[in-house]
Order: C-alpha cells, then sequence, then structure tokens
C-alpha cells in the first residue's frame, strides 16, 4: 500500500488463539513473554522480504474473543518489547564481537611482527635460495594467516548482527493492528 511517499508492507498473521504467538514455557508477564520461535520466524522472515526503507505493520487475525482479549491485553506492546529485546541483545552480542576481535588481534599482531622479524632473520643468516626464501616466505604466510580471524571480525562478521538489529527496531516501531475474524 503506498501512503504519500512512504510505502507500508503489511505482514498478516493468522492465530486461532492468542497463545500461540507467544512461548507457553515462558513465565514472563504477558507483556515481557517471548514470541513462539516459529511465530517470531515467521513475522522476520516477511519483515525481511520488504525493502528496508519501508514502514511495517502486522495484521493480527483473531477469532473475535481472542481479538477483544488482545486489544484488552495490549498485544501492540508485548510485540514491541520482545522486539526491542531481541535487538537489545544483539547490541550486546555486537560489543562481545568487537571484543573478541580485539582479543584476536592483540594475538594475531604479535605474531605477525614476530613472523616478519624471523623471515627477515633467515633472509639476512641463510642467505638467498630456494629453501631460505621457501621459510622465509613460510613465515610471512602464517604471520597473515594469523591476522585472517581479526580481519574477517572487522570487516564482515559485525554486518548480519548490525543489519538484524536494524530489523528488530524497524519491528519494534511496527504498527499491530487486530482484525477479528
Amino acid at each position: 500500500m503506498n501512503e504519500g511517499n512512504a510505502t507500508r508492507a503489511m505482514i498478516e498473521v493468522r492465530v486461532k488463539e492468542l497463545a500461540q504467538l507467544f512461548n507457553s514455557l515462558d513465565p514472563s508477564p504477558f507483556i515481557e513473554r517471548d514470541l513462539d520461535a516459529e511465530a517470531e520466524e515467521y513475522i522476520v522472515g516477511w519483515a525481511r522480504e520488504y525493502p528496508a526503507n519501508a514502514e511495517l505493520g502486522i495484521v493480527i487475525h483473531l477469532p473475535a474473543a481472542e481479538a477483544a482479549k488482545a486489544e484488552s491485553i495490549d498485544l501492540a506492546a508485548a510485540l514491541g518489547n520482545f522486539f526491542a529485546t531481541r535487538a537489545e541483545a544483539l547490541g550486546r552480542d555486537l560489543k562481545e564481537l568487537f571484543r573478541t576481535g580485539r582479543l584476536y588481534l592483540s594475538v594475531g599482531l604479535p605474531v605477525l611482527v614476530a613472523c616478519l622479524g624471523a623471515s627477515q632473520f633467515v633472509r639476512s643468516t641463510w642467505g638467498i635460495g630456494p629453501v631460505p626464501r621457501a621459510i622465509e616466505e613460510s613465515l610471512i604466510i602464517v604471520g597473515w594467516v594469523a591476522n585472517w580471524k581479526p580481519i574477517e571480525t572487522f570487516l564482515y562478521d559485525w554486518l548480519p548482527l548490525v543489519r538484524r538489529q536494524r530489523l528488530y527496531r524497524r519491528l519494534q516501531r511496527t504498527t499491530v493492528d487486530i482484525m477479528p475474524s
């Protein structure tokens, strides 16, 4: 649907009872309860299909009695709270990833420096030739391979977490409409 210049993407969920949306083993109060894993996967899966600039909306189709119950317990706040909690958890995961990346780097850089120094030592003491050259190149390769993981962490590993966090933030702000069926 188009409303002005903004695109509104609707995610439609049909359930027979409100309890199907939430994890039945979670003892938390309703507003803090986790979504059922399948419900979360369904909503997030559909949200990922829509453009990042699309305004999201969730329409929950419920039987009339369940729809009235959903209205009275503020289903929109419960969904928003769930996705906010997920986004915060991903923020913590991202911080942990960068903390681990710094640890990798604190190991990788000294190994690189040691390997480069050792390769220069091999060149200066053993001279040139196929065996010293192979050892020299091997040391350089080992030094760079020791930095593979920190480079991968800082260049690539964070991006899926940030994308997922942004998606959860979008879902946190989404409108929730309850449609009696």
